[in-house]
């Protein structure tokens, strides 16, 4: 059968074998399952930039317009030996699974076919076409194990001239794991914090992922990203007169803004509502603050998002260099953030359901 355990997925990954032109990466971690996909698509050797080349479709948009995939597929390359049509946000389609399964049978020469879909359950139609087909293959992203963990943490902080010891690694591997995306998201921001050092400690850890104003912290965070101005202004100041520093509320920012992206891909990728992708999320999102989560993920797309976790990542770099500053440079960043999300509710009203 043309599949591979999850353990020997990155090792394919290293060399994959050309005589598999169908592939398929599929799993519950959305940010691994998206992070091999795009490393499968560097290891083409085609340009990922060039549309005529390189196709990107949705698998929803396909799925409402029959024949597309097979026509792209059927279409000689003009600036290339070869094209690589990559299909993102597959799922239980059955035209696509119908799709596949007859290009299984009739191979094209000059084609590859990327898909990135989310957990199929084995004896899903798209997994079994897959795995039952010649020259396709299947390959599984599940949640990082404990060696899984330790390369990423070593990548990440390498790449960022840090090291850390058995303690601080322990403490850090406690805190990951799940979805790579988030994982990433946690290490960068951590990078960020310990930015000018040359090791990470224990207490490093400890401070950022700690519960020392976390509450307060989420409040803050949700009033921002809901685009409450005036509640998030008597929010921070209140978390300021604890005593607590600015810096918590921006990490519980970009924490928000990881897990918003997260759900967020789920909605445009999927067609999920909202509501949907928060009921559904892991680990899940706490019962009180589900409606605020709703909202921000409403108001907020993958592109805002985006533009979002840059600007707190140079927020936390500018508290790290400046620390008289910190909290002038925190408030003045998330204010923006806020008000951007009140814009985003104004265009909404009053098509928007979350009032």
């Amino acid at each position: 059968m043309a599949q591979k355990k999850a353990h020997e997925v990155d090792g394919w990954l290293s060399r994959p074998d050309p005589i598999f032109w169908i592939v398929l990466i599929y799993g519950p971690d959305r940010g691994l399952v998206s992070e091999r996909a795009r490393r499968f698509a560097i290891a083409s050797g085609l340009p990922l930039d060039d549309p005529f080349t390189v196709i990107k479709l949705d698998a929803g948009e396909a799925e409402q317009q029959p024949g597309r995939l097979l026509d792209e597929v059927q279409t000689v390359p003009m600036f290339a030996e070869r094209r690589l049509i990559w299909l993102r946000g597959a799922g239980g389609q059955a035209g696509l699974a119908r799709d596949i399964s007859r290009l299984i049978q009739e191979p094209s020469g000059d084609c590859t076919i990327l898909i990135e879909a989310g957990d199929l359950k084995k004896g899903a139609a798209l997994r079994s076409a897959i795995e039952r087909g010649e020259g396709s293959m299947a390959l599984p992203c599940y949640a990082d194990d404990g060696r899984s963990l330790d390369t990423i943490i070593d990548e990440v902080l390498s790449a960022n001239g840090l090291s850390l010891d058995l303690e601080a690694r322990q403490l850090l591997k406690a805190n990951l794991g799940g979805d790579r995306m988030a994982t990433r998201g946690e290490l960068e921001k951590l990078a960020l914090y310990c930015a000018g050092g040359k090791s990470v400690q224990a207490a490093d850890i400890r401070e950022l992922v700690g519960d020392v104003a976390k509450s307060s912290a989420d409040d803050t965070v949700d009033a921002v990203l809901c685009g409450r101005i005036a509640e998030f202004d008597t929010l921070f100041s209140r978390h300021l007169a604890t005593g607590s520093p600015a810096f918590l509320v921006l990490s519980a920012a970009l924490r928000q803004v990881h897990q918003l992206q997260i759900l967020r891909n789920q909605v445009e990728r999927e067609g999920k509502t909202p509501a949907g992708a928060v009921s559904a999320a892991r680990p899940p999102v706490f019962f009180a603050r589900r409606r605020a989560v709703e909202m921000a993920l409403q108001r907020w797309d993958l592109g805002r998002l985006s533009a979002a976790a840059e600007r707190l990542h140079g927020a936390v770099l500018r508290t790290r260099q400046h620390p008289a500053g910190a909290d002038a440079a925190s408030r003045q960043a998330l204010l923006a953030l806020a008000i951007e999300s009140a814009r985003a509710g104004r265009r909404q009203w009053p098509a928007s359901s979350l009032k």
